[in-house]
């Protein structure tokens, strides 16, 4: 049976990804509104309670707003916004993560009628931190740093056109564009909360984020002391990068995040390895002091709208990776 789908808010870079990408599909029915009610509350309400599927790409406030207007139960919400990351009543659209009983988020997404989208940054840092809390290899009381570089279309419409329009290409750009920006200077980023939550963590992170001129990619990186893991390491031969590896290899088995044991480019991690792609890449570099774990990713792909595919089909009963771009 095909299955109606609207997009609410699908101007933004998100929405107008996800409706891309969807069009090439024939199980589904794409209900776009015209231009002209596109803003209309009306004809937004009306779309949504119509439909199988829906898609908030809206900003938090207006993607709360939204959630109240539907009234079908049989209507299935994927928020891409932060607003409900957080909220106990949706699930968490990470399939891979392990919930609170040993199980993955995967079983609960397929029967859910209301899915967060994870956000970027937080797909990176859950992916690398969970596992290893849940291992109890990483005490929930660490004290972590979380560096992430990301390309600059995970800044919206807005900061795609800043980039693009400096130059035309974000080629040969002026400052303060040519050069990397760090920013979430005042340790507020919207994702923390999330990041915390998600990871099993005690308190947050010092968190990183860094947009550079290059359009798709994202690269998360938590540094770790061998100081700050559990004592215990099953083989007392077993080193800390040996454990760690093994934690990711186990958890993440036959899932479209994935372990690579060999990890660099020669010495060298190129934050737009995974663009265009919707997988993730987990990798553990360093030595028995010092250790880095690594995640990389497309943003528009596994942190955004790739994963929002992803926990569609998961809704929908189809493979999981239909759609995807591996």
């Amino acid at each position: 049976m095909i299955k109606r789908v609207f997009i609410d808010g699908g101007a933004g870079t998100t929405g107008l990804v996800i409706r891309e990408r969807l069009a090439e599909r024939d199980d589904i029915q794409l209900n776009i509104l015209p231009e002209a009610l596109r803003k209309s509350p009306e004809a937004r309400k009306e779309m949504l309670n119509e439909a199988d599927i829906a898609f908030f790409c809206l900003p938090d406030a207006a993607a709360i707003e939204a959630a109240g207007w539907c009234k079908n139960p049989n209507t299935v919400i994927i928020d891409t916004s932060t607003a409900h990351r957080c909220d106990n009543d949706w699930t968490y659209g990470f399939p891979e993560l392990s919930d609170s009983e040993g199980g993955k988020l995967r079983h609960q997404i397929r029967i859910s009628k209301r899915i967060a989208n994870p956000g970027c940054h937080a797909s990176g840092f859950i992916a690398l931190t969970a596992p290893l809390i849940q291992a109890g290899f990483l005490p929930a009381d660490a004290m972590l740093t979380c560096f992430s570089l990301t390309g600059y279309s995970g800044g919206g419409r807005k900061m795609i056109e800043e980039y693009e329009s400096v130059s035309g290409d974000s080629q040969g750009l002026p400052e303060p564009y040519a050069s990397p920006r760090q920013y979430g200077l005042s340790q507020n980023h919207k994702h923390l909360p999330e990041m915390v939550k998600l990871a099993g963590l005690k308190c947050a992170p010092v968190f990183c984020p860094v947009v550079a001129s290059f359009k798709r990619g994202m690269e998360v990186t938590v540094p770790l002391f061998a100081d700050q893991l559990a004592k215990e390491r099953g083989n007392s031969t077993d080193t800390a990068l040996g454990v760690i590896q093994e934690i990711y290899a186990d958890y993440y088995k036959g899932s479209i995040v994935h372990f690579n044991p060999e990890g660099s480019e020669n010495g060298f991690l190129a934050a737009g390895k995974m663009a265009g792609q919707d997988d993730m890449e987990i990798a553990v570099f360093g030595n028995e002091e010092r250790i880095l774990l690594t995640a990389r990713f497309d943003n528009l792909g596994k942190g955004a709208c790739g994963a929002a595919i992803q926990n569609m089909n998961l809704v929908l009963g189809v493979e999981e990776t239909t759609g995807l771009v591996l």
